[in-house]
């Protein structure tokens, strides 16, 4: 749970920076993408992520113009792109300038059950990053190459001087 502004915007914004790597390695041709025929495909995975950012956050009353919760499913992997900045963007700008450390602990009803806010804040974090994963699998299979969020990707090691890691 996040009881600080500041360590929200601090994690959030290197969170955000690693899943904008992730969307902006799409493809159109990408977003068809899935593990089965009976599974979300690359392009509803990503735009799950977009689109859970105004649901959740609309719940707990901040308000987002670039897009509303049901928006859908964009065609081009560009649409998924910018409509992530735009979330995330609005998000951050709430966040920190209409909150106060106190508002992290207001207790609001979501999905049945009761969350502080600081709560609600990292359970979108820890959303994103469960579903960001899944995404890189994804790519993976689509013959993406995947950037390093955390430390370098497979494809990434040489540009550090360093041996790919043993398979």
């Amino acid at each position: 749970m996040f009881t600080k502004i500041e360590n929200f915007e601090k994690s959030y914004k290197i969170m955000v920076e690693g899943t904008q790597k992730i969307m902006d390695a799409l493809t159109d041709e990408s977003l068809q993408q899935s593990v089965a025929d009976d599974h979300r495909t690359l392009g509803r995975m990503a735009w799950h992520i977009v689109t859970t950012i105004p649901e959740m956050m609309g719940e707990i009353g901040l308000k987002f113009e670039a897009l509303k919760k049901n928006a859908p499913l964009p065609t081009t992997a560009e649409d998924i792109q910018n409509g992530y900045r735009a979330v995330t963007g609005e998000l951050l700008k709430q966040v920190t300038g209409e909150w106060k450390d106190e508002t992290l602990f207001h207790i609001d009803e979501l999905y049945g059950e009761k969350w502080p806010r600081g709560l609600t804040l990292r359970i979108l974090v820890n959303h994103e990053i469960h579903h960001r994963g899944q995404m890189t699998v994804l790519m993976r299979q689509a013959g993406l190459p995947v950037p390093g969020v955390l430390g370098p990707a497979k494809e990434e090691w040489t540009v550090y001087g360093m041996p790919p890691p043993e398979i």
